[in-house]
């Protein structure tokens, strides 16, 4: 496969760049990402909005959630995330030392290992899923909808090696928007394609077909991207090269730790499944997520994704104090952004479920159960992105099996957990991963100090405080405001709108003034930006 050909421009420059220029250009990154990644975000909303339109939270739709959560578990653990996270670190190191032309080299060496690996890999899975799917309490219809999924491990796989290219050489915009054709497309298969099937099984299959459509193209389309780089991707397999091995030494713990993070969700499932409610639980738990990661998805994934080549190269270079301003800076741009975004959805959720998911099929007797679940993984939002910014740290360090002891630990506390709380009910099983969130991140926050000696624990504590307070008045006005409409206007759908965006408007205009007004830093940052747009 041939990705681009001619040589580019030198790799060296933005490496080079240094204070305001660098710091602006990050800015803007962080700010193009983050609007990519949000549109993508909003497009996965309306895609579970339709979704559940069809299809509710109770009945087949749950033998769906299992089927589609093996292979995006598999996914998770030797595809995408895991692949990026131990490629960018040895990929920008080439670079920076100018090999450029070997940098290539491992890159497509990687590329076609993954293809037959991954390849392999699907396959098995797909000849075991009847055992897969029993284990959960699920029959053949969760079995060949899984068969249909499996094959976006291998194509996300792949994906991961050019994402990481680009995001190497801090090209982020087009990886950021291929989530948006990725949901745009499953949207259109989703409103073409159900009305002309008979059945709940059918739909589900148009389902699962539109997301393996989706997944080719977010696979293809960036592509053409590469082109004007360095080099450009061989057919061939330089196993023996060290920067090869080094890519798969360093994907074990990676894939490890991201498989734990991830592995959670299977055991939330399996208790949902087989402890709590098969045709409701794991659905419920599911539409809440969804919800929950449209901030996280829009902010954290954000900072940390156009922070990680910078961290990357700020540890080759052996810069601690660079490294160390980057990490804090990252995690108080995540406070900022989360802590808000958890309280709305902590004080707001029913109205938030009420408005978003309740039309067709989602009935107002499905709505308290995904509200509840919602309000219980507000608690660890703004935790999972410091999570997500640590380890993006510890990655960068080449020190990746820290945070795999840490998911392995919160890998057995969210497992009892789950034994403890899955007796309150659907909500126990979210509130189990808000916990083992907190714990995790002061477990990284600990081990990352001692790994740097120090950190900027006492302005990130600052930041963390008064972003707290802030997000108090937010939450009080929010409520209020909610309140007193709803009890004003009615229950229809436009009156719940109505009143939900207010409530919205009013919290975030008092969030933002209160931040004004303690001198929050970070405020400042984002309206220095928009001053310097304007300008």
């Amino acid at each position: 496969m041939v990705a681009g050909t001619g040589r580019g421009p030198s790799y060296t420059r933005p490496v080079d760049e240094q204070g305001p220029t660098r710091g602006r250009r990050l800015a803007r990154s962080t700010a193009i990402f983050s609007l990519a990644t949000g549109l993508s975000r909003i497009l996965g909303l309306v895609r579970e909005i339709v979704a559940r339109n069809y299809f509710g939270t109770v009945g087949p739709i749950n033998a769906f959630e299992v089927a589609f959560l093996i292979p995006n578990t598999l996914r998770a653990l030797v595809a995408d995330a895991a692949l990026s996270s131990a490629f960018v670190p040895v990929f920008s190191d080439l670079l920076e030392k100018g090999e450029r032309k070997r940098a290539w080299r491992v890159a497509s060496s990687l590329f076609w290992l993954v293809l037959l690996g991954l390849g392999g890999l699907t396959a098995l899975f797909i000849l075991i899923s009847p055992w897969i799917m029993r284990a959960f309490g699920y029959g053949s219809l969760s079995v060949g909808l899984s068969r249909v999924l499996f094959p976006i491990v291998v194509l996300l796989g792949l994906s991961g090696i050019v994402v990481g290219i680009l995001n190497s050489y801090e090209h982020f915009s087009v990886p950021a928007l291929t989530p948006v054709f990725w949901n745009l497309a499953i949207i259109a298969g989703l409103l073409i394609g159900i009305p002309r099937v008979n059945g709940t099984d059918h739909g589900l299959y148009v389902y699962a077909f539109s997301i393996l459509v989706a997944t080719v193209i977010q696979f293809l389309l960036p592509i053409p991207w590469l082109c004007g780089r360095d080099g450009r991707l061989q057919i061939v397999i330089d196993w023996r090269d060290p920067a090869v091995r080094r890519t798969l030494v360093l994907m074990v713990p990676i894939t490890i730790g991201l498989g734990l993070i991830n592995f959670n969700a299977v055991v939330d499932t399996f208790f949902a499944a087989r402890l709590i409610d098969k045709n409701h639980a794991p659905s419920a738990i599911n539409a809440a997520f969804r919800l929950y990661m449209l901030p996280q998805g829009m902010f954290s994934v954000a900072v940390a994704t156009v922070l990680f080549p910078t961290l990357a190269r700020l540890a080759s270079r052996g810069d601690l104090d660079g490294f160390r301003r980057t990490v804090s800076n990252g995690i108080r741009q995540i406070a900022f952004l989360l802590l808000p975004a958890s309280v709305i959805c902590a004080v707001l959720a029913d109205p938030i479920v009420r408005v978003v998911y309740q039309h067709g099929h989602f009935t107002a007797s499905q709505t308290p159960a995904t509200a509840a679940a919602l309000a219980a993984f507000s608690l660890g939002l703004s935790f999972n992105g410091f999570m997500l910014m640590l380890n993006r740290a510890f990655f960068s360090l080449q020190s990746p099996w820290i945070p795999t002891w840490v998911a392995l630990g919160n890998l057995g506390l969210n497992a009892a957990l789950d034994g403890a709380l899955y007796r309150v009910g659907i909500w126990g099983l979210p509130l189990s991963t808000s916990l083992v969130n907190i714990a995790g991140t002061g477990a990284l926050l600990y081990l990352l100090r001692r790994k740097l000696e120090r950190i900027e624990l006492v302005e990130t504590t600052r930041t963390v405080l008064l972003v707290t307070i802030a997000s108090a008045l937010l939450a009080g006005v929010s409520y209020g405001i909610w309140t007193g409409l709803h009890h004003a206007l009615g229950g229809s759908f436009g009156a719940a709108l109505a009143a939900l965006l207010l409530a919205l408007a009013g919290g975030l205009g008092a969030y933002l003034v209160a931040c004004r007004l303690l001198g929050v830093r970070e405020l400042e940052t984002l309206l220095s930006l928009r001053r310097r747009r304007i300008a």
